[in-house]
């Protein structure tokens, strides 16, 4: 399948990494200089500057510029595309609909492990292009359909945000070993494999299940587990959740 993406920024360098795998990929996006060096990193694309006029009659275009910026990018697309993704965090169907022209409209949030082909990308829109939509999205990893906007919005507080909440937590677990005494390069590879192997047992488990499978009676697990409420991490990831969701309403307001 041929895929356009519309935008240079990150989000879309690490989708096109991923999509390249299963489809013809292409980026279109304003800056010529950005577009060369993107293509020097990914040779397999095919990327082009976007002119005043754009015509996306008939393309698959999945949209990766930043929400203040889609009014002015709309403008230069002219033609009826065959069917529009769109990454743009609290962007309405509603609002992409009255921008852009398309068969059908589908919002989407993956995160930045589509480079990898490990995103966990939440998706939603036209019935219509459901089929299409996720066989898209699983190129780059698992896909959940979500049945409402407003469902896909607090995924995007999990999804879309996530990966920055959770790579903070490793950060800190990491200094917190060289603290401990440990060299920076044992601690990183320590937190990947425990990352890594967290997450085959959430596959399988609640979390809970695994805290408490750990955390033995009066051991070091309780010992740290303890600081960490004291430090009221869990309140912290809770607001967290609650702060992102509620942005991602916001931009769709605007």
């Amino acid at each position: 399948m041929k895929l356009t993406l519309i935008g240079n920024g990150i989000m879309a360098q690490s989708l096109a990494r991923g999509l390249i795998k299963n489809h013809e990929v292409e980026i279109i996006g304003r800056d010529e200089n950005n577009l060369k060096a993107i293509q020097e990193k990914i040779p397999e694309i095919r990327i082009k500057t976007l002119d005043d006029q754009e015509n996306i009659q008939g393309k698959n275009i999945l949209i990766c510029v930043k929400p203040y910026a889609l009014q002015s990018v709309s403008a230069r697309l002219t033609g009826e595309a065959n069917i529009l993704l769109s990454i743009l965090a609290g962007t309405t169907l509603d609002s992409l609909k009255k921008q852009i022209k398309s068969k059908y409209y589908v919002r989407t949030m993956p995160n930045i492990a589509a480079s990898v082909q490990n995103s966990m990308t939440t998706v939603t829109g036209d019935n219509e292009a459901k089929n299409i939509a996720l066989d898209i999205c699983s190129s780059i990893g698992k896909t959940l359909w979500v049945n409402t906007e407003n469902q896909l919005d607090i995924a995007t507080a999990i999804a879309g945000s996530g990966p920055a909440f959770l790579a903070l937590i490793a950060e800190a677990i990491s200094d917190g070993a060289v603290n401990a005494g440990l060299e920076r390069h044992l601690s990183r590879q320590l937190v990947q494999g425990l990352f890594s192997g967290t997450a085959s047992l959430l596959e399988q488990s609640h979390p809970a299940i695994i805290k408490d499978s750990v955390m033995s009676p009066g051991g070091t697990t309780a010992a740290g587990y303890a600081k960490l409420e004291e430090g009221a991490v869990r309140d912290s990831m809770i607001k967290a959740i609650g702060a992102a969701y509620s942005k991602a309403v916001e931009l769709g307001k605007k």
